[in-house]
């Protein structure tokens, strides 16, 4: 293993959360780009997720064995042979594989307790298939806390201000006070934190956090309708 490789469990994790990034960013706001570059007819394809949060589709690596685990090889040839959110839901379905194998490569040496740590810190994360399929993951049995939340609370910036989205607050309240823990960002799919500001897409209805959209709490003071960037790219074409 390199020097450079990560070693200890926030090192590790840090690199999980970096490739995860990359790949749902892949799958979800640069869904055309990737789909357009798995042509069926080019060699066999990769999609690799890297520690700088970018991805990239690429043809595995030629040496034998491999520095890391490779992701699933081929994943070109079965795109215009399946429909497309199923073959974006099996890269996803493949990119969770390769992302834990990944980890727990560089985890080899940890001790039994660290190796439990990780896998817990991951499994606090949404997988890239749940973010690609929109689907919530299953829930443990909700705390006290997270259950007397309100919706209203859910999306507010660091300064205790509401989110600016136009969507009526008062309809907030008649939805589920625990809905607020299955809020995931669109963008890197992390979960929602009450000291971040977060805005809503009134087109998908998707939530964000607004560094991930580059929108602050004062400029969207000044949105009367939120577009998130998935969205309007489709509007675009």
């Amino acid at each position: 293993m390199a020097s450079s490789s990560p070693r200890t469990v926030e090192e590790i994790f840090k690199d999980y959360s970096a490739r995860r990034s990359a790949l749902v960013r892949a799958l979800t706001f640069d869904v055309d780009d990737f789909y357009s570059q798995c042509d069926p007819d080019k060699e066999n394809l990769c999609l690799y997720g890297h520690p700088n949060e970018a991805w990239e589709v690429a043809l595995p690596a030629e040496e034998v064995p491999p520095e890391l685990p490779e992701p699933a090889l081929g994943i070109n040839f079965a795109r215009d042979g399946m429909n497309r959110k199923d073959w974006l839901s099996l890269v996803a379905v493949h990119s969770d594989c390769w992302l834990l194998s990944v980890a727990f490569y560089f985890g080899a040496r940890l001790n039994r307790n660290e190796r439990k740590r990780l896998f817990s810190m991951i499994n606090d994360f949404p997988t890239v298939f749940e973010v690609v399929t929109g689907r919530k993951p299953v829930k443990d049995k909700p705390t006290v806390e997270s259950g007397s939340k309100s919706r209203n609370s859910t999306k507010r910036s660091i300064d205790g201000q509401p989110r600016s989205n136009p969507k009526l607050v008062d309809e907030s309240y008649e939805e589920d006070e625990e809905e607020q823990g299955d809020t995931f960002c669109g963008s890197c799919g992390g979960g929602y934190s009450s000291d971040e500001f977060w805005i809503g897409c009134d087109n998908c209805e998707r939530w964000y956090h607004g560094k991930c959209v580059k929108i602050t709490p004062a400029k969207a003071e000044m949105i009367k309708f939120y577009k998130c960037p998935s969205c309007q790219k489709k509007v675009r074409q």
